[in-house]
């Protein structure tokens, strides 16, 4: 054809996204903070969201064991407090990352099974009755978190780690979001009039305006949206809409309803023991372990819980993990500031009752868009296994569908029954079954954990499948660096520690070798990588090039931060060693 070229222009083939190390549009990481002002806003922000859950619990249970609102307002404040010295200790000598630790739903059965005792009938006092039942609550949890701090010191949660691949975590990340359903919709309903705005302001401040410039409305919605349904809360209470309505709407309605400002005192520090000395039961600390084991890995959390007398145990803050993703801020400065915010107003009573008075149809409305964000993160997860596989797809929706399932019927047989499905003459052991199949997350990665380690799991392709290759090979090369390095990329890789130098080899598929030669600077504050590509595969110029790095090293900026306790480097195709994780401290 004259004038060649004529053709039909190729268009370019639909390639997949490609894997990230970090979500892009991340503002600040672990060891990045924003500027001060922002920063307290930050932290307010997520105190707010965790008063919900602080606020929930208590209503549920301290009526049933006999409390009133002075009762309920002194065990939100000892909640608080314990929080926030619990966030501390995490952010500061735990794993040092964004955590806020809150109170946890594991807990309620036990403590409602100990609240229903017939042991406790005999005080006539409701005062009386509450306390003696709270000793024994607090007795309970004092006992469990001992079995967690045990598991951790035997290193059973590393054991654990290590037989978890990409596949069986995607459904316990992805329940552990959608395994608070309830809390969601179905809470919000119960006021629509308020919750339905606030869940359409949310979604509208979050999601529509986080590409502004400078993202305000985005990063602060959940106080855009708490500030202005409120208030417009305020003024339905003010205007006598809700005197004519029922007591159940009254309660979900009215900003007014709680009592608790009144029954706060205006400066109330909570100590150990605060209730008594605790009582130890075998049938209740039995049953309180089963909820110690949902939340492994909470030791020292539970136990100051239990030494505080809070009536619940410890574990990260499910809505907090989402605040991190709707903020795009993962500062651990601002989970600090959060952690100060707690302590401050768990010690001036009045104040937090007032913050406590927001209806929680506002909260419902906040959680709808927060634990979506944590349901998201477990399907992330997927981007590393083999979506083509009929083993994935089986494992990933059985568990999960499971997950819902099993505890969606334990739920409705004790609302009919007014107990668990389980019946025998040990209360314990029937309380152990009901709280660990009613979490929905600990029946899924149960479920999962199973069946990724039985079905054809000797295989290989069944491992990479799994994406058991893209978890990193762990090999210290000192003791503040780590190698990680995705075998994904390679059929065979090999890491040789050097001192403080390493020799990654790999082998690509088509006989071609490669060899990178990376030296890593062992002082955390002088974080320099340098890395050398051999392309010809040749021992001897690859030795030649060790010992003249001088003319041919690439130096590459590291993470610098004085706080930092290890270095990460991956080693990628092409010789280049960049920094993976470079805000984790």
């Amino acid at each position: 054809m004259a004038g060649g070229g004529g053709g039909p222009q190729k268009t370019d083939d639909f390639q997949p996204h490609p894997i990230k190390d970090q979500l892009p549009g991340v503002d600040f990481c672990v060891t990045s903070s924003p500027p001060w002002p922002e920063a307290i806003l930050l932290g307010f922000q997520h105190f707010l969201v965790m008063l919900g859950t602080t606020v929930f619990i208590p209503t549920l249970l301290v009526p049933l064991m006999g409390g009133g609102n002075v009762e309920k307002a002194k065990v939100i404040e000892t909640i608080l407090f314990v929080a926030g010295i619990n966030t501390l200790l995490q952010t500061w000598f735990g794993t040092r990352l964004p955590v806020v630790m809150g109170a946890s739903y594991a807990f309620i059965i036990p403590v409602v099974s100990i609240a229903l005792s017939r042991r406790f009938d005999v005080y006539i006092d409701p005062h009386r009755r509450f306390k003696e039942t709270m000793k024994a609550v607090q007795g309970a949890i004092v006992i469990a978190s001992l079995l967690q701090v045990i598991f951790g010191f035997l290193g059973f949660v590393r054991i654990f780690g290590r037989y978890l691949s990409p596949l069986s975590a995607v459904p316990l990340v992805t329940l552990t979001g959608l395994g608070f359903f309830a809390f969601g919709f179905p809470q919000l309903a119960k006021c629509v009039e308020i919750g339905l705005p606030a869940l359409i302001l949310v979604v509208f401040i979050s999601q529509y305006t986080m590409r502004l410039k400078p993202p305000i409305f985005g990063r602060f919605a959940v106080l855009f949206t708490v500030a202005i349904v409120w208030t417009y809360a305020e003024i339905l209470t003010a205007a006598g809409a809700y005197k004519k309505r029922s007591y159940a709407t009254q309660i979900s309605c009215r900003t007014d309803r709680s009592g608790l400002i009144s029954a706060a005192p205006w400066i109330r520090i909570p100590y150990p023991f605060q209730w008594g000395r605790p009582d130890f039961n075998a049938g209740d600390i039995f049953a309180m372990m089963a909820a110690a084991f949902v939340a492994i890995i909470e030791g020292v959390s539970t136990f100051l819980d239990g030494i505080f007398g809070s009536v619940s145990g410890s574990t990260a803050s499910v809505e907090n993990a989402g605040l991190l993703g709707m903020t795009r801020v993962g500062s651990r400065r601002v989970i600090q500031i959060s952690a100060a915010f707690m302590l401050f107003f768990s010690v001036l009573g009045k104040f937090g009752a007032f913050l406590a008075s927001i209806p929680m149809p506002i909260f419902a409305a906040l959680y709808c868009v927060l634990f979506a964000y944590v349901a998201s993160a477990g399907l992330g997860l997927l981007q590393f296994c083999n979506l083509n596989s009929f083993r994935t797809m089986f494992i990933v929706g059985f568990s999960i569908f499971m997950g819902l399932s099993v505890t969606e019927y334990f739920h409705e047989y004790h609302l009919i029954s007014d107990r668990g499905p389980v019946h025998t003459r040990s209360i314990w052991f029937n309380n152990i079954v009901e709280v660990i199949f009613s979490s929905p997350a600990t029946v899924g990665i149960i479920v999962a954990l199973f069946l990724d380690l039985t079905v054809s799991r000797g295989h290989s392709t069944t491992r990479r499948d799994s994406g058991v290759k893209w978890y990193p090979s762990h090999r210290a090369a000192g003791v503040n660096s780590v190698f990680l390095v995705p075998s994904v990329y390679y059929d065979a890789e090999q890491i040789k520690p050097f001192g403080n130098e390493a020799l990654a080899t790999k082998e690509k598929g088509r006989g071609r070798g490669m060899k990178t030669f990376v030296s890593v600077a062992m002082d955390r504050r002088r974080s320099e990588t340098v890395s050398f590509d051999s392309e010809n595969n040749n021992d001897e110029e690859l030795e030649r090039g060790r010992s003249d790095l001088s003319d041919r090293k690439i130096w590459i900026p590291g993470f610098r931060d004085s706080d930092s306790n290890w270095e990460t480097i991956m080693i990628r195709p092409g010789a280049w060693a960049r920094w993976l994780m470079s805000c984790k401290g």
